[in-house]
């Protein structure tokens, strides 16, 4: 939109005989007060600026506006490249000062609107055809305007991000290698919270992922976007994440110390997975350590494997801690026990529909009918493979000795080879 764009004209308009740039230059100085008035009354944040910045730089943009029109009044042309540079700065400064972009091209039609007002009640029946052509000329000297002063807003703003994007990337990478974080909060201008709550999350698809001919990259940044836009809502202070569609890493900073987490943060905590997962559509499966700062590099491993366990043993959507799973997490620590409870389940590596009906019947807390139902097949179907389970195990998981000792190998199992059949 910049350079010297003829708006349009046979002459220059004049309302009474007087060309109307002449009479907007004549009134610059009373337009500049009403102008200044205007922006104080009509868009707050103008009045929160203090008295010195309305009176200097605010000021100085009105007065520049006006004589801008003025120009094009008289020239018919728009302004060229040194003066849209000079609207994109200024845009740029309100961007940086942290004024709303809506304020900012409001202001500029505010201006427009008073200098309408002060030229066109001059204008007499004979002056139809100037006050059109001036009515174009404005709308055409606003489209420019309102384009340059976007481009700078959003410019500055992209700047902006992308600093406190990186200062905060930093940072998370400074907790995330352990030890002191404080000089790369200080960096980001955080304050750093008592505790982190450390979330290894594990994101199921959107529907839409599921759809054939969708497009599943836009319905999973579109999913990923709806997650982190609640999570920052639902979050006093920054978190910080390290997120894809199928899931990663969150540290929401929480004002309890770690040592302090009881019954009632852990509900809170609960709630704010199962909000997350209904705001983005899919199915949330997370795990959760609090760690003070210093900390959050073991709990982030700590989480990972809780949430690793948690799903391996066929737990839904939802929120775990350690002690959810505490039988399968230490099954799955390395060590000649764990080996020998993986190798119960060695017979049923070639017969994986054996082994998912077995994870399953023992999730269902031995509910044969539960059981068919998830797997969608028959309950004699089911009894029928539980048998052949038996017959290769010798472990009857009906049995309570023997079902104590299937969840231990199943927990042993998944630790040694990771990856397993989907138990649906």
């Amino acid at each position: 939109m910049t350079g010297s764009n003829a708006v349009g004209r046979e002459s220059v308009p004049q309302f009474g005989g007087v060309p109307v740039h002449k009479r907007l230059q004549d009134a610059a100085v009373a337009l500049e007060r009403a102008v200044m008035v205007r922006l104080v009354e009509r868009l707050p944040v103008y009045g929160t600026l203090s008295a010195e910045h309305l009176g200097g730089d605010i000021a100085k943009q009105v007065t520049r506006g006006i004589r801008s029109f003025a120009v094009v009044l008289r020239t018919g042309e728009l302004p060229g490249q040194a003066e849209a540079a000079a609207i994109r700065e200024s845009s740029a400064r309100r961007a940086d000062e942290g004024v709303p972009l809506e304020a900012v091209v409001g202001a500029y039609h505010l201006g427009a609107e008073e200098c309408a007002s002060q030229v066109f009640s001059a204008a007499g029946p004979g002056d139809l055809g100037d006050v059109l052509l001036v009515q174009r000329q404005l709308l055409a000297y606003l489209r420019l305007v309102s384009c340059e002063v976007a481009a700078g807003y959003v410019q500055e703003r992209q700047t902006a991000l992308s600093d406190e994007q990186v200062a905060l990337q930093s940072l998370l990478s400074r907790l995330l290698e352990g030890g002191s974080p404080q000089a790369a909060a200080d960096r980001a201008g955080i304050h750093l919270p008592p505790c982190y709550l450390v979330l290894s999350i594990s994101v199921g698809p959107h529907p839409d992922e599921l759809v054939p001919g969708m497009n599943h990259s836009v319905a999973a940044r579109r999913k990923l976007r709806r997650l982190r836009n609640e999570l920052q809502r639902q979050t006093r202070g920054v978190p910080l994440t390290v997120l894809s569609g199928d899931g990663g890493l969150v540290l929401v900073p929480y004002e309890t110390p770690a040592g302090d987490f009881g019954r009632a943060d852990r509900d809170r905590l609960s709630r704010l997975v199962q909000q997350l997962g209904r705001v983005c559509g899919a199915e949330l499966v997370a795990a959760a350590t609090a760690a003070a700062p210093e900390g959050v590099a073991q709990a982030a491993r700590l989480a990972g494997e809780v949430r690793e366990v948690a799903e391996a043993s066929g737990r839904g959507p939802g929120l775990y801690l350690l002690d959810d799973v505490l039988l399968e997490y230490q099954l799955s620590r390395p060590g000649p026990a764990r080996d020998g409870l993986a190798a119960l389940l060695g017979p049923l590596d070639a017969r994986p529909e054996l082994l998912v009906t077995l994870r399953v019947f023992l999730a269902c807390s031995l509910d044969r009918r539960r059981a068919a139902a998830r797997l969608q097949i028959h309950p004699n179907t089911v009894d029928y493979r539980l048998r052949k389970a038996t017959e290769f195990t010798g472990l009857d998981a009906a049995r309570g000795a023997d079902a104590l000792t299937l969840r231990a190998a199943l927990a042993a199992h998944d630790a040694v080879r990771p990856g397993g059949p989907d138990v649906g």
